[in-house]
């Protein structure tokens, strides 16, 4: 059987190699000229950086990307170095002390910090610990089936009996509800930021997964009563390397992946699909085709609304996305490290997510003044820059359009102004820069070819519902950041792997 894939990015490779290991005749058309989405690692004069992913949660043998990686048989050509990160506030800094001092020092930290809060990040950890058992769980419930699955299934149940008072409640009010002091609030809904979701909006149940000890403390143990926590890692030498293993997966089963092509429209004849036409006229017959792209392009321009109903179309136009990015890598000449200590570390510079978020959402872009990251990955993986160099990456959230002026205008003098912010942390960049590489949101939108950017897709909002991963169109199937499985490395993999198992269990 003939499958296209619409989209090199994570989903759509991990999909395409599943399906090319069953002996199907997979075809990846990619629009750009790399593979990868952004999932890739890109180079400049010697130097490379990733441009998505950073600390990656789920490569530890427990989690679902490995155990996607095991199956595929691939784990194996990947090196992944467990790592931890650090949190900068304006009154205090979050960093791993030199002597461990168990898996719950960040707790006893904000103790001393914020004295009247005691009670409250008792009762806080209490939460976490029940929902860490329930990640494990969810995380090993993909891969067991009969009584286990049965079994697996009956203790999450049990263990989320506990926490359904909390099933609807907000991020905001989750913290309200533990804590009150504003600060310590923010140190716990900081994360929120990266994907732009306002704390009143975002899942409450979802606070504990985004502020995972272990991310703080690689030293924790990875075991702990209720099964295993879950890890964070690095990968060597970049993602790219996840990128290529995957890419080589798929062309060593006969598969194909071919850049530079971008699909033009998906053939549909009485609601099923035919086959793609690429924007050179040519057309490729197939009555099976997976697209990763954004909702947008792929439903209204790829497939056209005529083919989907009033509520399909109302929904997805009523679904809230992510904001963009805006990224300044630089090539130093200079060791960060004795300004940085570990490769990454958020630094935030406002406690009022919220209200940082809401004036995103209207256009306004903050400059880095409200908050940033600094990424060295040459502290765990030298070769990404030449001898005695260093690859660093200063990213930062922000509007997909501004208010006033264009992204392409307005390039230089951000970058320039995010590095003078870098530079109160780690002086020198600006005149230790060999080289330079900016992206903004409009870049981004070239990159993966959406109308609108969104870095990572749909925002993770309360009684919001992406699109299923079968369409209402016979023969396609969607998968990606956009779609029910949302996004993230191992969010987009365990979608594409769901999908190509409910394709294969079809054939």
């Amino acid at each position: 059987m003939k499958a296209i894939i619409i989209g090199s990015g994570m989903a759509g490779l991990t999909a395409g190699a599943y399906l090319a290991r069953e002996n199907y005749e997979v075809i990846v058309y990619e629009q750009f000229s790399e593979i990868g989405g952004v999932t890739a690692t890109i180079t400049q004069d010697g130097y490379s950086w990733d441009i998505g992913p950073l600390l990656l949660e789920g490569l530890a043998p427990h989690e679902k990307l490995a155990k996607i990686l095991m199956e595929l048989g691939i784990y194996n050509k990947i090196e992944v170095i467990k790592e931890d990160r650090g949190q900068s506030f304006p009154d205090f800094q979050v960093w791993r002390p030199e002597k461990y001092e168990g898996p719950y020092w960040r707790r006893d930290y904000f103790k001393s910090l914020f004295p009247e809060e005691s009670e409250g990040l008792d009762n806080y950890y209490k939460f976490y610990d029940r929902m860490m058992a329930i990640a494990y769980l969810g995380n090993q419930s993909l891969f067991v089936k009969g009584l286990k699955a049965i079994g697996i299934k009956l203790k999450l149940l049990i263990k989320f009996l506990k926490v359904k008072k909390f099933k609807d409640w907000s991020a905001s009010q989750i913290t309200d509800y533990y804590f009150k002091d504003q600060k310590l609030k923010a140190v716990y809904l900081g994360i929120l930021a990266d994907m732009v979701v306002k704390p009143s909006e975002f899942f409450g149940l979802g606070v504990p997964f985004f502020n995972v000890e272990t991310a703080f403390d690689k030293r924790i143990p990875i075991k702990f009563q209720g099964g295993k926590f879950p890890v964070y890692h690095y990968i060597k030498n970049g993602c790219g390397e996840l990128v290529k293993a995957l890419a080589d997966l798929i062309t060593e089963n006969g598969g194909k992946i071919f850049t530079n092509s971008k699909v033009q429209k998906i053939i549909i004849k009485d609601a099923k699909v035919e086959g793609i036409q690429l924007e050179n006229g040519e057309i490729i017959e197939t009555d099976l085709v997976l697209a990763s792209g954004g909702m947008f392009n792929t439903f209204y321009n790829l497939v056209g609304k005529e083919y989907l109903s009033e509520d399909f179309i109302k929904n997805i136009e009523g679904i809230t996305l992510m904001e963009s990015v805006f990224m300044v890598h630089l090539g130093i000449d200079f060791d960060p490290s004795r300004f940085q200590r570990a490769a990454l570390c958020y630094y935030y510079l406002t406690y009022d997510i919220e209200g940082a978020i809401k004036k995103m959402r209207d256009g306004h872009y903050h400059e880095g003044s409200d908050g940033f990251l600094i990424y060295i990955p040459t502290m765990h993986s030298p070769e990404m820059a030449p001898p005695g160099k260093h690859a660093i990456t200063i990213y930062t959230v922000g509007p997909h359009k501004l208010k006033e002026g264009t992204w392409e205008e307005k390039r230089e003098e951000f970058a320039d102004k995010l590095i003078m912010e870098a530079e109160k942390i780690i002086p020198g960049l600006y005149e230790g820069s060999e080289t330079r590489k900016i992206m903004t949101p409009d870049d981004f939108k070239k990159r993966i070819n959406v109308l609108r950017h969104s870095f990572g897709g749909t925002a993770p909002v309360l009684g919001q519902s992406n699109p299923p991963h079968k369409t209402p169109i016979e023969g396609l199937w969607y998968i990606g950041a956009y779609s029910e499985s949302g996004g993230g490395v191992t969010g987009a993999a365990v979608g594409a792997r769901n999908v190509a198992k409910m394709m294969l269990k079809k054939k």
